[in-house]
């Protein structure tokens, strides 16, 4: 599995409730994705580091990532 279907794969398991914050934020690393795939898995990783992180922009967060993914 690439990173990028890796990192899809990882946000898609939390979206469903499967994995924790702490999981997706371990497994969220950069390498071998794009400079704006990486700007967005970035993004993600800063939002779930937040003290106190809002689940609604939380996801909409990881929705954006998984776009961006997508695109390539």
């Amino acid at each position: 599995m690439n990173r990028e279907d890796h990192v899809v794969t990882l946000i898609s398991r939390w979206l469903a409730g499967h994995i924790a914050d702490g999981e997706l934020r371990a497994g969220l690393q950069t390498d071998g994705l794009s400079e704006e795939q990486a700007q967005a898995v970035d993004e993600l990783a800063q939002e779930l580091q937040r003290p106190d992180p809002r689940a609604g922009q939380l996801q909409m967060v990881a929705r954006e990532t998984l776009q961006a993914l997508a695109m390539g």
